[in-house]
């Protein structure tokens, strides 16, 4: 063959080959169809369509079913469900749980979450106790003494009987408390004479004894740093379990609030491992220090920084983590007027005054802290439960973004239970003027804690919890959590609660918060989507279905939008799609 004749083959092939290889890039315009569906797209028009084309996990089409499939045509290898009639929405995002050291918690700790009395969580560390060693740490987590026959604290009396040999440790559901047994007390050096430490709480009894009760990080650090710590494989394991919670409750993004190194790359590994598939946006632990604060910088800086991610949009740095104040169940959170025992009986503290909680950082140190955070263009997420810390908070933001304007950083108030009408006028101006000061809520908690919180509030302030309506009617957005493992992680359960407000076991009445704050459930849903997607920085990519926006489809048994409110709280996911992989298909789905 003469070498002209070998040349012009070669070209000849060569261009085959590159239009092959164009052609495979192009490929069908898309390789997944969704159809015969009921889909809440979510949208600026909340537009509800029959049919979604998605194509590599983008999608590509929102129409009618006529509409999908002429878009599709005929080409080969374009896979398609049917989804009955289904109703579909987008992936469920929650934007404050802490999934990696709840998912830990159900792995390897006693679960306490759905003890009823004291007796029962007694047993049930008894049982614990016959199986581990002399010496080693029984840890627990998740009780409630709303949810308690006794309605009371578990003290240390109750655990000692059995476990003399074997500290115990059980975190309240809360997470801002718990009770150690006389053993774990001994350890951490805890007696009569020690005194309340600043920003906590040693509970006593009538003779000034320690029940065993420590409220808020500075009382529980004796404690907590004798208990053997997580390794990376168990953190690694909890965050997969969780993981697959998550997927059958048709949740595909959390805000991951307060994280170590020891989180962070245990989501790298998995990630690197091709084993993350939920959207992970975590906020740094910054403590209650300028030291603690600019260590956190570091490590943020350490990281790829927002809008840069790893793992085409699975796990961003989004910012550090501040508690401004504690907990209202612990009545440790800061307010103007005395918190209650009982709904009607002023609380007091050891010294007979009465209590209106404490800052969990020190109200100068921390706004140092914002400072220094905010100057550096890293996103402050601020825990805020009470009406006083909620108020020093968003002036705090105020001040920093009038001195130096940093829009888009959407500085958050964590919790946010109880904003005053300067707090909402403030959080107001902020979404408008710099895109911050965005409440990031749980509505959970007035179902799932909200016996002991209808106790500590009572009636009067009770009305103004997580006042929904009114943030809707000024036009203030917020995103919708769960602060698991505080209340279970699955979101229809807070998308229940955004609407019914009604209490666990209705010690106060089922509504001791009135329902005046209830939103329907367009609202609702928004909050667990597209306001959501605003909050982990990734409502272009996440939060509605939409042309452009990635894959994370939740398909549901019935129609969120038409069936009764009581429903919302038995939905059941069919089907979880995560940038176009089918994650989850229940056993019901057909």
């Amino acid at each position: 063959m003469s070498l002209p004749r070998k040349l012009r083959l070669a070209t000849a092939l060569f261009a085959i080959l590159l239009l092959s290889r164009i052609a495979y890039a192009q490929g069908p315009p898309a390789d997944l169809l969704l159809i015969h569906g009921h889909i809440l797209t979510v949208d600026a028009q909340d537009s509800v369509a029959q049919a979604v084309a998605i194509r590599h996990g983008v999608i590509v089409k929102v129409g009618s079913d006529a509409e999908i499939l002429a878009f599709a045509g005929n080409a080969p290898g374009i896979r398609t469900i049917d989804l009955h009639g289904h109703t579909a929405t987008p992936g469920l995002i929650d934007t404050h749980a802490h999934i990696a050291e709840g998912g830990v918690n159900e792995l390897y700790g006693v679960k306490l979450s759905d003890a009823t009395s004291v007796a029962e969580i007694v047993a049930r560390v008894k049982a614990k106790v016959a199986l581990v060693k002399p010496g080693e740490w029984i840890t627990g987590s998740g009780w409630d003494e709303g949810k308690l026959a006794e309605r009371r604290y578990v003290v240390a009396t109750d655990l000692d009987a059995f476990s003399p040999s074997n500290p115990v440790w059980l975190v309240h559901t809360t997470g801002h408390y718990g009770v150690a047994n006389s053993a774990a007390l001994k350890l951490a050096h805890i007696t009569t004479a020690t005194a309340d430490p600043p920003a906590g709480t040693i509970d006593r009894d009538a003779h000034g004894n320690p029940t065993g009760v420590l409220k808020e990080e500075s009382a529980m650090a004796p404690v907590n740093k004798l208990i053997p710590p997580t390794s990376p494989e168990q953190m690694r394991q909890g965050i997969l379990y969780i993981e697959q919670v998550l997927h059958s409750e048709g949740m595909t993004a959390v805000k991951d609030p307060d994280i170590l190194q020891l989180h962070w790359d245990a989501y790298k590994s998995l990630l690197d491992q091709g084993q993350l598939k939920e959207r992970i946006c975590v906020l740094w632990h910054a403590g209650s220090t300028m030291e603690s604060a600019r260590k956190a910088l570091a490590e943020v800086n350490a990281v790829p920084r927002i809008p840069a991610n790893l793992g085409d949009d699975r796990l961003l740095s989004c910012g550090i983590k501040i508690y401004m104040d504690g907990s209202g169940g612990a009545r440790t959170g800061w307010v103007y007027d005395d918190w209650l025992r009982n709904a009607t009986t002023p609380d007091v503290t050891s010294s007979g005054a009465g209590n209106r909680g404490y800052p969990q950082t020190d109200p100068n140190v921390y706004r140092e802290m914002v400072h220094l955070f905010h100057e550096n263009k890293v996103t402050v997420g601020t825990h805020a439960v009470g009406d006083r810390a909620m108020d020093w908070v968003v002036d705090t933001y105020a001040l920093v973004e009038k001195e130096h304007p940093q829009p888009g950083l959407r500085h958050s108030i964590i919790h946010a239970n109880l904003p005053t009408q300067h707090a909402l006028e403030v959080m107001g101006s902020l979404q408008k003027n710099y895109d911050a000061g965005y409440p990031e809520m749980q509505p959970e908690f007035l179902w799932w804690i909200g016996d002991i919180y209808a106790a500590s509030y009572g009636p009067k302030r009770g009305q103004n919890l997580e006042p929904l309506k009114t943030l809707r009617s000024r036009g203030i957005l917020w995103s919708g959590g769960s602060d698991y493992p505080v209340t279970p992680v699955a979101a229809r359960y807070g998308l229940w609660s955004s609407a019914a407000r009604q209490t666990a076991k209705g010690t106060y009445g089922l509504n001791p918060f009135g329902t005046a704050e209830a939103v329907d459930m367009h609202t609702a849903l928004r909050s667990y989507t597209a306001w959501g997607a605003r909050q982990m920085l990734l409502e272009n990519k996440i939060g509605s279905i939409e042309v452009g926006k990635r894959a994370d489809i939740a398909i549901w048994d019935r129609d969120l939008y038409s069936v009764p409110i009581d429903q919302i709280k038995e939905l059941k996911c069919l089907m979880t799609l995560f940038d176009g992989e089918v994650v989850y298909t229940s056993p019901e789905f057909h």
